[in-house]
């Protein structure tokens, strides 16, 4: 009697510890809060802190300030606005290492309801193979893209209302500055991006087609007749038709992430012009690109808005200006945007040089032209590849030489003197002086110095074959 007694006694003072622990525990979050994020200027500290971190630093950063607003395991982003890095990871690498951009994209599906109405959305997800408690914020930068950001929460707690919308607000001021920065980017980052991106496509298209054919020869024999166990042969077959989709999918995310649909961009570019001539009395003719299911790269979106919106800026310091007509079309595989004026037709011919605009289109591999006519007008045309040029491999630059400069160089590469080098080869020394000449001559190079140190970046002495002796 006794004994039935003590056990719910016992379980009922381990539920009270618990309950205590919880509520003693959300006190200490309670107060962390308000120590970090209670007055606007801590808001302000917090955010000046992500903003004023450098770009590989900038999520482990985010997830220590968030720490102290909402205790998580781990975050991810995935960004609509960086072709350069869209989706990038942080915590246990257990978990970092195995969640793939399928995941985070399916988890800003599942949570769009709430975060297209500017809500952060918290439940349970699948997530690296098991259900775990997420939060996911997302926030859109005017009329572009957006970028989703997911916490694995410490625990499945409700977060507080104000705490939510001081994540919301945090997480939009990041992603705003994120598309300033893609939107600003100096020339090698452009070109940096661009080369990432295409890279990026191009090892997912082959995994694409490698699973893609691998998927397809599991699905010949289950669909045949000739197999018995019908149950097991459409289990089978669901499960490597979803697969397919998955992989498709997969290739339809990197293609959202690294590209841009040329009429939403065009749109886009349109919006932000009309401001610049909304006090004028310029009127802005538009004439997007005709093939409307295009797309172009993100960093060429970009530059091409960049290089109209500055084109366009420069001839309104024309007098007598009354329109401006812009229009993107397809020239073969490269995007033209093309800026007329009726002005007085006296633009320079390096108008693009604000803000090193010509400088950004010269990174990714394009140019553009300036043509004005006394009385009729000016003309900016800027023509942008779609694709980069593959790499060209490097040349030699030790090819032009023969086997024995080769081998008085490699001499030359170790730091020996004339004399040295003609004792190690059997020859003499005027012929090593020779030779010497004419290796300094076919490198292009005035000193001793200056060879060795070309032949060392060419892998000498290491890699040269072993030494003949002439005889």
């Amino acid at each position: 009697m006794d004994e039935t007694r003590q056990q719910p006694q016992g379980a009922t003072a381990n539920a009270t510890a618990n309950a205590t622990a919880t509520v003693t525990a959300d006190a200490d979050l309670d107060e962390t809060r308000r120590r970090y994020w209670g007055r606007p200027e801590d808001v302000l500290d917090r955010a000046l802190d992500v903003l004023n971190t450098p770009r590989p630093g900038l999520l482990p950063r985010l997830s220590d300030v968030l720490g102290t607003l909402v205790p998580h395991v781990a975050l991810a982003q995935v960004s609509h606005v960086c072709s350069y890095s869209p989706t990038a990871a942080h915590g246990p690498s257990a978990l970092t290492d195995a969640v793939s951009g399928l995941e985070l994209a399916q988890l800003g599906e599942l949570a769009a309801e709430e975060t297209a109405a500017g809500r952060p959305w918290q439940g349970e997800a699948l997530l690296v193979g098991r259900l775990r408690p997420v939060l996911v914020v997302a926030a859109t930068p005017g009329s572009g893209a957006g970028a989703l950001l997911v916490l694995v929460l410490a625990d499945a707690r409700p977060v507080p209302p104000e705490a939510l919308t001081l994540l919301q607000g945090l997480w939009a001021v990041l992603v705003a500055h994120f598309d300033h920065r893609a939107t600003d980017a100096t020339p090698d980052q452009s070109a940096k991006s661009r080369a990432a991106a295409t890279a990026r496509a191009r090892a997912i298209a082959e995994l694409t087609g490698a699973h893609s054919a691998a998927l397809t020869a599991i699905l010949a024999p289950l669909r045949s007749a000739g197999l018995d166990d019908a149950a097991a042969r459409r289990a089978a077959t669901d499960l490597a038709v979803t697969a397919l989709l998955d992989l498709r999918r997969t290739a339809d995310l990197d293609r959202s992430l690294s590209e841009e649909p040329a009429d939403a961009a065009f749109a886009r570019l349109t919006e932000e012009l009309r401001p610049l001539l909304r006090h004028t009395r310029v009127r802005l003719d538009v004439a997007p690109a005709a093939e409307t299911g295009r797309s172009v790269p993100a960093e060429v979106a970009h530059t091409a808005r960049e290089a109209v919106r500055a084109a366009v800026l420069v001839m309104l310091e024309q007098e007598e200006l009354t329109r401006v007509h812009v229009s993107w079309r397809f020239a073969g595989d490269a995007l033209r945007a093309v800026v007329r004026d009726d002005g007085p037709g006296l633009l320079p011919a390096d108008a693009l040089a604000v803000h090193r605009t010509a400088d950004r289109i010269t990174a990714l591999g394009g140019h553009c032209a300036v043509e004005a006519v006394p009385g009729w007008g000016s003309t900016v045309t800027v023509d942008l590849p779609l694709s980069l040029p593959e790499p060209a491999a490097a040349a030699d630059p030790l090819e032009g030489l023969h086997p024995r400069e080769r081998e008085v160089l490699q001499e030359l590469a170790r730091g020996r003197r004339n004399r040295d080098i003609a004792e190690a080869l059997h020859i003499s020394e005027s012929t090593v002086k020779f030779h010497v000449a004419n290796i300094l001559g076919k490198l292009g190079v005035s000193t001793r110095g200056e060879a060795a140190a070309l032949a060392h970046r060419a892998g000498l002495p290491a890699n040269l074959a072993p030494l003949h002796v002439a005889s």
